[in-house]
């Protein structure tokens, strides 16, 4: 449990916007409490243009896309991969990205924006893949409640009949589900669904224990975009930067500790 909370408190001091914040920050104590004066303003400049620079679409979009494009969707209906589904797969795994311990509001609010997306790609495909079945995954990080209990909930609200839905509520992160659901699937082939910039990571941990994954990304975020306000600031775009650096950082420390 302590290296895992470890990680979830100093994680976010990597992020782009505590990174630019703390470069500002050590900038302008250097420039009213110090006689450092020049290397103040550098710093200080060198922070407000990383805020700027990964506040850009037109420099957040790229930046996630490498990422997103290592793998396509999986073909079925209006989407675009080529090829053809996977036959004979008896498993659909949906990583779990997140959740409110919020018991006041439906299941499909209570899980993250991410894992509906997930979640709703994974119910896509079972409907194109007779015979399949769901495990979801997810623990309960902080809270109470597992992540993939509550996705269990959605999923039912979604007419996912229960005796097609397996839960791994276990797990506390990606590492975890990896290992955890190797002994779910044993040798099964199965199709893996989480978001499109995860992906890559996900596959490279999951094929360390073993197995052969085939991928099926979800919730892409850094789509073609062409509207001139993609050279403006915007929330958005900030928020896929720190999903990008989320997902270095994430492989970095996975490599340190021999894990892909």
């Amino acid at each position: 449990m302590m290296p895992f909370l470890l990680k979830k408190i100093l994680s976010p001091l990597f992020m782009p916007l505590c990174l630019s914040l703390e470069i500002l920050l050590a900038g302008v104590i250097l420039l009213w409490f110090t006689r450092r004066q020049r290397l103040g303003k550098i710093l200080t400049t060198a922070g407000l243009l990383m805020l700027l620079a990964l506040s850009l679409p037109a420099i957040a979009n790229p930046l996630l896309a490498s990422l997103e494009g290592r793998y396509p969707p999986l073909p079925g209906g209006t989407a675009p991969a080529a090829g053809a589904l996977p036959a004979g797969v008896p498993w659909i795994v949906v990583l779990g990205g997140g959740m409110t311990d919020d018991p006041r509001v439906p299941a499909t609010s209570r899980i993250s924006q991410e894992s509906l997306a997930r979640l709703a790609e994974a119910i896509r495909l079972y409907r194109l893949m007779p015979g399949c079945r769901l495990i979801l995954s997810g623990g309960a990080a902080f809270g109470r409640t597992p992540e993939a209990g509550v996705m269990a909930q959605a999923a039912g609200d979604m007419g996912i009949p229960s005796r097609d839905i397996l839960t791994e509520g276990r797990s506390k992160d990606t590492e975890e589900q990896a290992s955890l659901i190797g002994g779910m699937v044993g040798k099964d082939p199965f199709v893996l669904v989480t978001s499109a910039a995860h992906m890559p990571r996900s596959v490279a941990l999951f094929r360390k224990q073993g197995m052969a994954p085939i991928p099926a990304p979800a919730a892409f975020q850094a789509l073609e975009d062409r509207n001139p306000v993609r050279f403006y600031p915007a929330v958005s775009a900030l928020r896929k930067s720190e999903a990008a650096f989320h997902e270095y950082l994430g492989c970095i420390w996975s490599s340190l500790r021999d894990r892909l």
